[in-house]
C-alpha cells in the first residue's frame, strides 16, 4: 500500500526539548502531517491511549518516563503495540540503534535530524502498518 504522502498519517511528536519540538513539529507539519505533541514519556503514554497516532517519533531521553520504558509500555499495550514507533537519538553510539530495537522501537533516526531521512522512515513504518 502506498504510504501517506500528502499529508493523512497522525504523529506522535514525544520531545522533551522545546526548540527541537517546535522546529520538527513545523517541519512536519509543512509536510503535510498532523502532529500532536507531548513532552515526556508519561504524556507520551497517555497522548497514544487517546489519541491514536498513526505513528510515534519518540525521544529517547526523557523525563518522567524515559523514551526506552515509554515504548517498552507502548508494545506491551495491545491497544497499542501495533503503533510503529521510531526512536529519536543525540546518542549515536555503537549498540545505540540495537537498544532502540529492542526496547521495541521499529526505527530509529539520529539528532540532528536530516528531514528527507526521517520522512522516508515516517512513510515506510506508516504503510507498512496499515494492512
Amino acid at each position: 500500500m502506498a504510504g501517506n504522502r500528502g499529508g493523512k498519517a497522525k504523529l506522535l511528536l514525544v520531545e522533551d526539548n522545546e526548540l527541537n519540538r517546535d522546529m520538527l513539529s513545523r517541519r512536519l507539519k509543512n509536510s503535510g502531517y498532523e502532529i500532536i505533541i507531548a513532552v515526556d514519556g508519561k504524556e507520551g503514554l497517555e497522548k497514544t491511549t487517546v489519541e491514536k497516532p498513526d505513528l510515534i517519533l519518540m525521544d529517547m531521553s526523557l523525563p518522567e518516563i524515559d523514551g526506552w520504558e515509554a515504548t517498552r509500555q507502548l508494545k506491551a499495550n495491545p491497544e497499542t503495540k501495533n503503533i510503529p514507533v521510531i526512536a529519536l537519538t543525540a546518542h549515536a553510539m555503537l549498540g545505540d540503534r540495537e537498544k532502540a530495537l529492542e526496547a521495541g522501537c521499529d526505527e530509529y533516526d539520529t539528532k540532528p535530524i536530516k528531514l528527507p531521512r526521517l520522512l522516508n522512515k515516517i512513510e515506510s513504518c506508516v504503510a507498512n502498518s496499515r494492512f
